[in-house]
């Protein structure tokens, strides 16, 4: 082509306005670190971070220790439970026997595990299971699990018969209701299917082929090089977080994994290696409740309360960690967090903030807990007080606290374990006088009544919570009862 001077002094101009902005969008390493030092000095954020865009990797940092006795620092390479994020990884398995023609999507439960009970397990299919709509009960939900039974090591064949095969909660497909319960049995037909254990499986599958070599299935007893400890924060400083026998998450929340495993895993999900194309599209297709197979699938606002990004995310929680990974994949962005101080209140704030940053936009500086500085007085004063504290500094501080409603709710189930039910009561009902709209919160302060033993006060707020969320099928389940 014959490209005249004028032209090319006209195209250089161009180049010169917009290359700029280009370079200012692009995000520094230090920004992204400068924000989650924040959150660390607040001790919101106690882990590993990593950030990726399509060109790879741009920041990376560990941050705190990985075991507080012994001030072993976290390091890129630490280990951390990965809880449900395992969830994705099931699911992939899962599929991958559905390409290879060892199941289909519609085969039911009682076709899967012949010894299931036929009365419900005639009405569950495989992708009730995989989206959560099985309207089996979450082992997780039953009252008093985490106080009787997590402690206690089990067999899969048994543990399906004494904790995932409950009467049903509603007709499956009918409703979106998280549920442990269902990925439990997906881990339990791996194994059928397979002739190997879930651990065996995943390792072959998924993480051998990706490359993934500091992950795998969490075994207590195992000596595991470079394992973090999990933690929880309490007003009188960090404690040990209670033991859980690794065998009861199972396939709902047993892996271990690292944040440069995770990308790997993240990379994998762009390619057609671990599984064709047009299954990989199904696992990635919303249904009820936004989820597809093991991932949610939903829009993000970020800082700017405008910006809305398409995502694939999934959380993970369990006792002392907490763990997101958010993808962006339009961009091929990632944010990848794990923490070992049981931070998953904000943990998915922080992954916005990140994005946030990706795409140019000033985060929201980071706030202190109200829920922090209430604990701490409740130590001393009576709840009245932490109460009209609470008040002035909503009325005058709004911008210093984090004042969202997980703040007063942990609080109140602080209070509640800790026994001191009537004080949790009134932190519950001072988060529904501020939230009257949230369905979780008239449950917690249905709970909190049950504890008390005021079975009327109990009904009529579980009854709240399941007209403001038809979803919640555990409040109505207690409701049933009552």
């Amino acid at each position: 082509m014959n490209w005249s001077p004028v032209r090319l002094l006209s195209l250089f101009a161009a180049f010169l306005l917009f290359t700029p902005a280009a370079f200012a969008a692009a995000p520094k390493p230090q920004e992204l670190d400068r924000l989650i030092t924040k959150y660390h000095q607040l001790r919101q954020f106690n882990g590993v971070a990593l950030v990726a865009d399509e060109k790879g990797v741009i920041f990376k940092k560990a941050y705190g220790s990985a075991n507080f006795e012994w001030q072993v620092p976290n390091t890129l390479d630490t280990k951390f439970r990965i809880a449900s994020i395992t969830k994705q990884f099931t699911a992939m398995v899962i599929l991958q026997l559905v390409a290879e023609g060892k199941l289909k999507l519609d085969d039911t439960l009682v076709t899967l595990l012949p010894d299931y009970r036929k009365d419900t397990g005639s009405r569950v299919t495989l992708t009730h299971l995989l989206n959560h709509t099985s309207g089996i009960p979450s082992y997780t939900n039953a009252p008093g699990f985490f106080e009787k039974n997590s402690r206690l090591p089990s067999t899969v064949a048994d543990f399906v018969k004494a904790s995932a095969s409950g009467d049903l909660e509603f007709e499956p497909g009918s409703k979106f209701a998280y549920n442990n319960s269902g990925y439990f049995l997906l881990g339990a037909i791996i194994e059928k299917v397979t002739g190997k254990t879930y651990a065996q499986a995943v390792q072959e599958r998924i993480f051998d082929k990706v490359g993934m070599k500091n992950s795998g299935y969490d075994v207590q007893a195992t000596v595991l090089p470079k394992r973090a400890s999990g933690y929880e924060l309490r007003p009188e400083g960090y404690i040990n977080a209670p033991y859980l026998d690794m065998g009861l998450p199972y396939a709902a929340g047993s892996l271990y994994s690292t944040v440069e495993d995770l990308f790997l895993w993240d990379r994998a999900l762009y390619q057609d290696t671990l599984l064709p194309a047009a299954l990989k599209q199904k696992m990635f297709t919303p249904g009820l409740g936004d989820y597809g197979f093991g991932l949610s699938i939903r829009k993000v606002k970020l800082s700017d309360d405008k910006t809305e990004v398409a995502t694939i995310n999934h959380s993970g929680g369990i006792n002392g960690f907490s763990s997101f990974i958010i993808r962006v994949p339009e961009r091929k962005e990632v944010v990848i967090l794990f923490d070992n101080t049981s931070r998953g209140d904000k943990i998915q704030t922080i992954s916005t903030d990140l994005l946030s940053v990706l795409h140019g936009l000033t985060p929201r500086p980071p706030r202190l807990d109200v829920r922090e500085l209430l604990s701490a007085m409740l130590a001393k004063a009576p709840v009245a007080e932490a109460i009209a504290r609470y008040r002035d500094l909503k009325a005058t501080k709004a911008d210093a606290y984090d004042f969202s409603e997980g703040q007063l709710n942990s609080l109140g189930y602080q209070l509640l374990r800790s026994g001191r039910v009537t004080d949790s009561i009134e932190i519950f009902k001072l988060n529904v006088e501020m939230y009257p709209k949230s369905g979780n919160l008239y449950d917690s302060l249905g709970e909190a009544y049950l504890a008390h033993g005021d079975k009327a006060l109990a009904k009529v707020n579980y009854s709240k919570a399941v007209e403001l969320d038809p979803t919640n099928t555990s409040a109505a389940e207690v409701l049933k009862k009552l």
